[in-house]
């Protein structure tokens, strides 16, 4: 007893700390299956581990197979640089539950060497079966300023193009660029399919998109006690064009904001979209599964 009482206790401060670069414990499975239709797999585990404590041997299905016991059981894995989309590539050829999408993220453009052989690096991984999204791709004016936005707009044009010859799904990065992503994709067409990836805007910009027939996938961030003007925008959206994601591990759900975000916490952002739109959870899962094969193709 006097050896246990004289071991050192932490400190409420210190058990956040720590506690902070934990994956958070597992939500109540959702009652149908939902996909997420945007997370990086690949930075999910390098920087904050194997969701759910799974094997080292396999981390990816080890993610997979957490995702799917609360009911997330499809995943797009998203690229941002060349490297990330082949290896996006490879890995949903091997894991049947994971699809890809390829792109050069629009705050890599400015600072590549040769943008036309990157670009041709991506067109050539956008013909692989299950590739089925070109993204993620946009315009950010938050990380890049006016040096660099002549090479985003030239880099998210050319995706444009590629998604529209491969008739793949569009993903845009947009951040704080909403009029100049519109004003570049009314300018070069469209392809069928648009997805906005982590939508950010408010209601007017929303309508926008909506009247457009694009998708508008809300992340963690619209649980956010701040994102008032983000659940206004969810409010209006048609069930049949919201999607989910986690841009794991990144924008992790209330109520566990700043601890890292996988997959499997995907079913805390659709209770939140279910009572924001004022829509039967039963029913939501069911659209956004839907949604998910016509925007993605079956997996």
């Amino acid at each position: 007893m006097l050896s246990l009482m004289s071991e050192p206790t932490e400190t409420r401060r210190e058990r956040a700390a720590r506690r902070a670069g934990e994956f958070p414990p597992a939500p109540e499975p959702l009652p149908r299956p939902v996909l997420d239709s945007h997370t990086h797999l690949d930075l999910t585990v390098s920087e904050a581990g194997v969701p759910g404590g799974g094997s080292a041997d396999d981390p990816i299905a080890a993610a997979v197979g957490v995702a799917a016991t609360v009911g997330v059981d499809r995943l797009v894995q998203v690229g941002v640089d060349v490297a990330s989309s082949r290896w996006g590539a490879d890995i949903a050829d091997s894991h049947p539950a994971v699809l890809a999408t390829v792109a050069l993220h629009p705050n890599e453009a400015p600072r590549l060497a040769d943008l036309d052989e990157a670009l041709r690096e991506i067109e050539s991984l956008a013909a692989r079966d299950r590739v089925r999204g070109i993204g993620e791709t946009g315009m950010d004016f938050f990380r890049t300023g006016d040096e660099g936005r002549a090479a985003q707009e030239e880099s998210f044009r050319a995706h444009i193009a590629i998604a529209k010859r491969y008739d793949r799904a569009l993903v845009i990065h947009d951040r704080e660029a909403h009029a100049d992503v519109l004003r570049i994709l009314d300018a070069e067409g469209a392809p069928d399919t648009v997805v906005l990836h982590c939508f950010s805007g408010d209601a007017d910009f929303a309508r926008e998109c909506v009247r457009r027939g694009f998708l508008l996938s809300f992340a963690g961030t619209v649980t956010f006690g701040s994102a008032g003007a983000l659940r206004e925008a969810a409010a209006l959206t048609p069930v049949d064009q919201i999607l989910v994601e986690t841009d794991a591990p990144y924008l992790t759900p209330m109520p566990h904001r700043g601890r890292p975000n996988a997959s499997y916490l995907i079913p805390l952002t659709v209770r939140s979209l279910a009572a924001t739109t004022g829509t039967d959870l039963d029913e939501l899962c069911a659209a956004i599964s839907a949604t998910g094969d016509r925007v993605f193709g079956p997996w």
